[in-house]
């Protein structure tokens, strides 16, 4: 099918959620898509949907983003098929929420593999190409308690830290090579997401939910700005706000108390 837009969107953890919904966007928009993750029905179906209603070209790929070595394998398959992919939306990711003695090392160690070494490896191989064209586009998504040291969500709390870090430095880094990356800071969602973590719901946090549409389009107005960073939401930026008007002990006992009551 032809596209009304020749460049490629590649969205990780595509299959549901905010990589869904990223999906959907760029289709409206007329760019060709490459949807990755593990769940191939999911995929598929989202293409079909994508193909029928805006008629443009999308690739399916199943790909464990966990394993490193199957990055590097679908980073040589594109280039194999002359695919330059112009905007990177490295969205997949997973969260858990409980004790940190309490969690099983496999899984906890997972989440750190997925959401800080795997991202990493797509910035690195994508990002590279992109420096080679001397342009590009990459979005990483972090989370709004990046900014906090969560109480029971220690690990996802300091792996989105990391990403939201990495996008700091990478947006002066990548800059003079005419690349731009963007982190976007998601508060509570309805993705799916907090009953795949086993996040506690509570009450405060039903007040703060944000659909994904309107977080994901000022993911891509930030990125399309070319933006360092952006928080979506008026109640998501008054919480970082009060990181920098507060001392820690008391936004991190808020943010516990909001989080856990």
């Amino acid at each position: 099918m032809a596209s009304d837009n020749d460049s490629w969107v590649l969205v990780t953890g595509a299959s549901s959620g905010f990589g869904e919904e990223f999906a959907r966007q760029y289709a409206a928009k007329g760019h060709s898509l490459i949807l990755v993750a593990r769940r191939l029905d999911k995929l598929q179906t989202l293409a079909e949907s994508l193909r029928g209603t805006y008629g443009v070209n999308v690739l399916v790929e199943q790909v464990d983003l966990s394993d490193i070595d199957a990055i590097g394998r679908l980073h040589s398959q594109l280039l194999d098929q002359g695919i330059a992919v112009d905007v990177l939306i490295n969205n997949a990711g997973h969260g858990l929420q409980g004790p940190f003695l309490d969690a099983p090392l496999d899984a906890m160690m997972g989440m750190v593999q997925l959401d800080i070494a795997s991202l990493t490896a797509m910035t690195r191989l994508f990002g590279q190409d992109m420096r080679q064209r001397g342009r590009g586009k990459i979005l990483l998504v972090a989370s709004l308690l990046a900014h906090y040291g969560v109480q029971d969500m220690a690990v996802y709390g300091a792996a989105k830290a990391y990403v939201l870090r990495l996008g700091d430095a990478l947006h002066r880094e990548f800059k003079q090579d005419g690349v731009t990356v963007t982190s976007l800071c998601p508060g509570i969602s309805d993705t799916g997401f907090a009953e795949a973590a086993k996040q506690k719901i509570t009450f405060a946090l039903k007040l703060l939910m944000m659909k994904p549409e309107p977080v994901v389009r000022a993911g891509i107005r930030a990125l399309q700005a070319g933006r360092i960073s952006v928080v979506p939401g008026w109640a998501n930026k008054s919480a970082v706000a009060m990181i920098w008007a507060t001392p820690r002990w008391i936004h991190q006992a808020i943010i516990a108390r909001l989080m856990n009551s």
